[in-house]
Order: structure tokens, then sequence, then C-alpha cells
């Protein structure tokens, strides 16, 4: 794994200018990474809302074929006028990598077949549709009026989805019977009477003048999901195929579209075994010391049953997130990394779904709406261990995805709108995240045993979906070398949902419904899992390389103002952005 993972060491260089204060030129190059970025906005109208681009506010994308091959056109566009222009700088240099990489490869999986039809339980359309509404403004008359029409457009956009669908299924492209089936259950849910679009109907910020346009918009969005699962169970799902399994050929095309590099699933394979077989000996150790001769399942016990580290309802949840997010900010900031006014507003709040799982939402792109972290809690899940999530803020916040997201977007005085906010790829961004864990651990944040513990199970969670997701997706065996850290799993097998089901239930420190919330993802995500430690060995290893190189005159937070200016790229730009 290691031949397109080695990054050339960039020199120590002088210190960094202070964030928002270069004013670099626009180049030639950049005006072909905006007018793609802003022709991106124009066919997908929801994202130009969530960037906080006006104009837009109450339009979908053409989910359909049509919109599909348009968007198909509109990147083998941008390719062709960035073939003619000439890069000015090492800025454009890197802009005209990244576009050459992400652009090239969205086309591949246009032509192949591969794109269009997505359908899981966190990132498809099914998800999209309903999701763009968390990230609309709710203060004002006009805001709730564009919330209205965008409500209007569900139906709209939910048929053009459907038409992919049919498409796709004609073609002989399905999402698998699972998948296919749990989506119309979230499709339910959307369109339930406690539902998010139920719920907006319900908000008291709802201006008396528009609130039957906002009940009647509601209702034919909830129609239009009941529609969705009806399909998904009655049109799609009769001959859809039983196994979420893509085989090596897709798996290879999936793994690059999540890591911005070619790897070998067998080499990411044989690496994950190995680094979770040495996550497990560092738990085992930590739990000896939090309860002398426990087990790392015994230690665990322990934590969960000190009532110091339990929060009850969802309440006490959001303002614990909060409070332990703006600690992290005023500790961090200034001292370990470069945040501006702007970059140190961070909200928490509850999702209005229950799907399960933790995520983050962008700021605007001129910080008028801030960044947020979300919490998905599932139906019935009232208690929550602050053990196990501490580690998460930092993850998803400070000096997470929030700080990553927040560097790139203010310097505008160096890079183009395309990179600042248009260009996102997960093996940088989530390997930055789970980087950003660990690294809370050598500042010191983390020396309470069960918050470590609990960044050693988030940790272990992330290799030991390495190795189902790629050993699953690529049908290689189940390794026997991971012993009792197999859970049930048939060692010399192939791996099977079952045998992933008990292999996560060993490996992972989750309740049921959450834990089956990330299997089903995995089997329905093939490729993204990887990324978060794949792009966090990495971040590691060319931090170690820098500290080598310049010896007494490293100073890691000008080496991470350095990396995160310069925006979300995949490792093989990275790489290469490193090395001019």
């Amino acid at each position: 794994m290691t031949a397109h993972l080695s990054a050339t060491t960039p020199s120590p260089g002088p210190e960094p200018a202070p964030l928002g204060t270069s004013h670099r030129a626009p180049t030639a190059v950049d005006a072909v990474a905006e007018r793609w970025f802003r022709r991106t906005m124009e066919l997908d109208p929801a994202q130009a809302t969530v960037h906080g681009f006006p104009g837009h506010e109450t339009e979908y994308r053409d989910f359909g074929p049509e919109g599909q091959d348009a968007y198909a056109d509109a990147a083998a566009g941008a390719l062709a006028e960035l073939a003619r222009t000439e890069p000015a700088d090492d800025v454009d240099r890197v802009t005209a990598h990244a576009m050459r990489e992400r652009l090239g490869l969205e086309l591949r999986l246009h032509d192949e077949g591969l794109s269009g039809w997505a359908v899981n339980n966190i990132s498809s359309p099914v998800q999209e549709i309903r999701g763009v509404f968390d990230d609309l403004p709710q203060e004002t008359p006009e805001q709730w009026a564009h919330i209205a029409g965008r409500l209007r457009n569900v139906p709209a956009a939910v048929d053009s989805y459907l038409r992919a669908l049919l498409d796709a299924r004609a073609r002989g492209r399905t999402a698998s019977v699972v998948q296919l089936h749990n989506a119309a259950r979230l499709c339910t849910g959307y369109a339930s009477r406690t539902g998010s679009f139920a719920q907006l109907v319900r908000d008291p910020r709802v201006p008396a003048g528009l609130h039957q346009e906002i009940a009647d918009g509601a209702d034919g969005a909830r129609r239009a999901y009941l529609r969705l699962a009806a399909a998904l169970r009655e049109e799609i799902a009769p001959g859809a195929r039983e196994t979420d399994a893509v085989g090596e050929d897709e798996y290879r095309l999936r793994l690059q579209e999540s890591l911005g590099a070619v790897l070998d699933p067998r080499e990411v394979y044989a690496w994950g075994v190995e680094h979770l077989r040495e996550i497990v000996a560092e738990q085992e150790q930590l739990a000896r010391r939090i309860a002398p001769g426990a087990t790392v399942k015994g230690a665990m016990a322990a934590l969960d049953a000190d009532p110091a580290r339990r929060l009850h309802g969802t309440d006490a949840l959001r303002a614990w997130m909060q409070d332990l997010s703006d600690a992290a900010v005023e500790a961090l900031a200034d001292t370990h990394f470069e945040m501006t006014g702007p970059m140190r507003r961070l909200e928490c709040r509850i999702a209005p779904t229950r799907d399960g799982g933790i995520y983050y939402s962008m700021p605007s792109a001129d910080f008028s709406r801030p960044g947020r972290m979300w919490w998905s809690v599932p139906e019935g899940t009232e208690s929550f261990a602050t053990w196990e999530e501490t580690t998460t803020v930092y993850h998803e916040g400070v000096p997470g995805h929030h700080l990553q997201f927040s560097t790139a977007l203010a310097n505008s005085g160096e890079l183009n709108l395309w990179r600042r906010a248009g260009l996102w790829v997960p093996g940088h961004g989530e390997g930055w995240a789970l980087y950003a864990e660990r690294l809370m651990d050598e500042l010191g944040f983390l020396e309470d045993s069960g918050d470590r513990m609990g960044m050693l199970d988030a940790q272990r969670l992330r290799a030991a979906r390495v190795v189902f997701d790629v050993g699953f997706h690529c049908g290689l065996p189940v390794p026997a070398e991971l012993g009792d850290a197999l859970g049930g799993a048939r060692p010399g097998a192939v791996w099977s949902p079952e045998d992933g089901w008990l292999f996560l239930r060993e490996n992972i420190a989750m309740n049921d419904a959450t834990l089956r919330f990330e299997w089903m993802r995995y089997m329905g995500w093939p490729g993204q899992a990887p990324s978060y430690k794949v792009g966090q060995r990495l971040w590691e290893q060319i931090r170690d390389e820098a500290r080598a190189a310049a010896g007494p005159a490293f100073r890691l937070k000008d080496f991470h103002t350095q990396a995160l200016r310069l925006g979300s790229l995949g490792l093989d730009t990275l790489e290469y952005a490193l090395s001019l």
C-alpha cells in the first residue's frame, strides 16, 4: 500500500502569513475552476443553497438520466477548457491536478454506468432530497417562503430520482434487495406524522400567512416519499441483486472515488488486518489500567456503569456537545491551530431524523451560516456515554472537520472558490478528522483513561471496517490471524453479511441500533469506510517526515496551517502538492 501513499516532504519554509492576509491575483486556471463550480451549482441548486449562494432557493437538481448526462457534458467541457489553459503558478498546478483526477473519475463512472442510481442508508438521494431542509435558514418570512417553495418541488425531485432508478434497472444496475427495502423503511419514516416534514409544519416560527402553504407542501413531500417507498419495494426490488458485494474491479474505482488515489484493495486489506491487531493490543493494555485484570469489554462495562460518564436525554447530549466543542476551540485556537473569528463559531444540534450517525455540515462560503455538528439519535436511544463520544466531538468539530472546512473557506486570498468550497475527498477529509482524534491524545486532551479508551475504540472501529469493507466487497477470505477479534466470523470463509455483523459486534462498542446502521452503511457504500484509516495513515506519515526533515525548526502549528490551507485534495494530489 505504500506505492501511492509516500509523500514527498515539504521544505520547512518561512512561517506562513496569517490566514486571510495573502492576496494572490486570480488566474486563468482559477477562472476555469470557478466556472466549473458555478456550473455545478446551477445543475444542483440545493447544493447552491447549502453553500450560501442565492438565486436557487427552491429548486433541486434533475436526478434522472438527462440530469446525469448534463453533468457529464459539463465536466467534459471543463476538462477540455482546462487542457487549453496554462498554469501560472504552483497553486494552479495543484488545481489542475485535482480537476483532472476528480472530473476524470466522475466521467469514467458515468461512462461505465456506475453513477446516478445509489440507494443506501446514508449518502444517496433518499437522504439528500430531504436533508437540504436541515441547512435552510428558518428565521424570516422570506426564508419560510423559500422552504415552502422547496417543499413544492420535492415530488418532482423524487420522480426524477425514480426515473434514474428505473433506467438503471433496465440496464441491470440496482442496489441490493436489502438496501432497497431499508431505504423504503427510511422513506416511510421521513413521511410519517412525526417525521421531519411534519416537524416543519409544527415549527412555531412558521409565519401565520404561510402556514397553509407549508402544510400543503409538507403533505405533498410526504406523499412523494411514500410513493418512493412503494416503488423501491414493488418496482425496483423484485429481481434486484441479492448481494451488496460489488466485486474487485468496481471496488477499485469506488476506493479511488473516496481516496483520490489508486490503491490495490488486497494491500489495503492486509494492512487493515495488521493495524487492527495493533489497536486491539493497545486497548488491552489500557483496559488493565482502568480495571486491574480486566478485558477490553470489562473495562468498557466499568466505564458504562459510571454515572458520571452518562448523559440522559437529547437536551443534555446537545448541551454537552456544545460545551466540549466550545472548550476545544478556546484551548486550541491560536496556540495549536490558526482560527480566525468566524471560524470559531460551531453549533451542535440534534438532527431532525432518527437514522443514526453523527455528521458535520460546513459553513456557508461567507460564514453567515456557521458550521454545524449533527447527531441523528436512533429511535428509543435516551442514554449516552461520554467516554465513547468525546473523541467524536473532536472528529466532527475542532480540530476535525470544522477546522478543516473553515481553514479552506477562509483562505480566499489564495484558493479559488472550487478549491475552498466545492472540492471534498473523503480520504483527505475523513483521514484528517481521524488524525485529529489521535492528535488530541498526543496534545494531552485525552488523559482521562475513559476518554482515551473511547478514542481507541473509534480507531478500532475504523480499522475493523477497513477489514470488513474491503474483504466483503472483494470476496476475500475472513482472516484467521485475527483470532478472538473475529467474534464468531468464520475464518477462511468468504465474508458474508452475517460474518460482518458478528465481527463488527466484537470490535465496535455501539448499541445494536447504531451498529446496525453502520453495518448497512458499509455494505451499501463500498470503498468509503476505508478512507478514514488510509487517510489518517498518510497524514501521520507526512507530518513525521516533515518533522524529521525540519529538525528543531519544525513547528506543528505551521505544518497544519500549510497543509489545511490546500483544501480537501485527493491523496495523490496532496502528494503532488507537497512535492512542489
